[in-house]
């Protein structure tokens, strides 16, 4: 099946804090920043992507029924892709069809690899202080797999791009970390970097099934400026579009 790379619409205004990458009747995918919640908890109301997104389809009315759906989440600290559906029949669509969803992610990690590319596989676990880990037992975790490959090695830092196979919390975090190769600023799993305020994990491009026309879609953000302060310039391998 063809994929279509769509390119960014010109709205005429923008939802506030997110950038707006593609609209339509029934899918909304934007840009998210880091530090900005996918949607809010039970610790936490402030706003988040999905408040923002709310006002924004409601144009101002707060009695509009108009309304976006989760179709995905990203950790406060990520940046990049998020995918949204603007009704419950697009929301359960896009979810029953996730496996065939490609996202791909940049991150910088402490220290060099061993191997070039691999698939990093463990079954996750919550424990009550809400810290992922990796645990032995396929009863008390999830299956999670991380697939990567090295695209540049600078100052011993590993620039990496990431093939998230499956999506568990914090996952990416959590497997580097408890490889000795933490992720530059992650201050919950490893030594973070005090020169880098912000995690230097972002969710780049994201390829699905459009949930009404069927097409696959393909998008892709910009690259924070984080990463080449990190590791200089560097050229992405093309992004394989096969789910």
């Amino acid at each position: 099946m063809n994929t279509t790379r769509t390119p960014a619409p010109k709205p005429k205004h923008q939802p506030k804090g997110v950038t707006l990458l593609y609209e339509d009747a029934d899918i909304l995918v934007v840009d998210k920043p880091c530090g900005l919640l996918t949607i809010g908890t039970d610790r936490d109301k402030s706003r988040t992507v999905h408040s923002t997104l709310n006002d924004y389809v409601r144009k101002g009315n707060p009695k509009s029924r108009n309304r976006v759906y989760i179709v995905h989440r990203l950790d406060r600290e990520t940046s990049g892709i998020l995918l949204f559906a603007k009704s419950e029949q697009a929301k359960q669509f896009l979810q029953s069809d996730w496996d065939n969803t490609t996202k791909m992610y940049l991150t910088v990690v402490n220290g060099r690899l061993a191997s070039p590319q691999g698939i990093l596989s463990s079954y996750l676990a919550e424990n009550a202080a809400l810290m992922v880990y990796s645990t032995p037992d396929p009863a008390k975790g999830k299956l999670s797999q991380t697939a990567y490959t090295l695209v540049k090695e600078q100052k011993g830092l590993s620039l990496l791009q990431i093939n998230l196979l499956t999506g568990r919390k914090h996952q990416i975090r959590v497997h580097f970390a408890e490889k000795g190769h933490p992720v530059v600023g992650d201050r919950k799993y490893g030594k973070g970097n005090a020169s880098y305020p912000n995690l230097a994990l972002h969710a780049c491009s994201i390829t699905f099934t459009h949930p009404v026309s069927k097409k696959r879609l393909q998008f892709q953000t910009r690259i924070p400026d984080l990463f080449t302060r990190l590791v200089g310039s560097f050229q992405l391998p093309t992004p394989d579009t096969t789910p």
